[in-house]
């Protein structure tokens, strides 16, 4: 029954060196061990406000992201809208200059039909004008063969040239 009930010296030594344990580790091992916690929870709360700082800093930069991708989206539009204006102005420039060619390319072409027309013509009545002579001649020479017909020819020739 010793070990059920022990004895007032055991009590005593047992507190007794239970008092100088809690005394040797309140001065020695506590401090240092409490100075480790308090510094250990100091470090997990530092980087805990740097996570949340962080974690603010990424949601601004997140923001700030986002409107730099609505800005830059807007650009793209606004650029792509200019060049589809600029392509239909060019189109349309392009277009237009065509149909000023292809309109002196048909005026020039009716200039050239009616100045071939015009030299045409000319050449018809040359034409014309030299068989008429050559018919003329060869119906006068016919006509004015005898001497009597020539003379009397002749003098109607100057008075219708005396009239003019």
């Amino acid at each position: 029954m010793d070990l059920v009930l022990p004895d007032v010296g055991l009590i005593f030594w047992m507190t007794l060196a239970f008092l100088i344990l809690v005394f040797i580790l309140g001065k020695f091992g506590w401090k240092p061990i409490l100075g480790m916690l308090k510094k250990r929870e100091d470090t997990i709360a530092e980087a805990l406000n740097e996570a949340n700082k962080t974690r603010e800093e990424m949601k601004l930069l997140k923001a700030d992201n986002e409107l730099l991708l609505k800005q830059a989206k807007e650009e793209r539009d606004s650029i792509l809208s200019e060049a589809r204006k600029i392509s239909q102005k060019m189109y349309d420039e392009a277009k237009e200059k065509a149909n000023q060619e292809a309109d002196n390319i048909i005026q020039s072409a009716k200039e050239a039909i009616q100045f071939e027309k015009m030299k045409a013509m000319v050449d018809i009545k040359n034409t014309i004008a030299e068989l008429s002579v050559d018919v003329a001649e060869k119906v006068i020479i016919q006509e004015l063969k005898d001497k009597q017909t020539q003379t009397t020819y002749v003098n109607r020739l100057l008075e219708d040239i005396k009239l003019n």
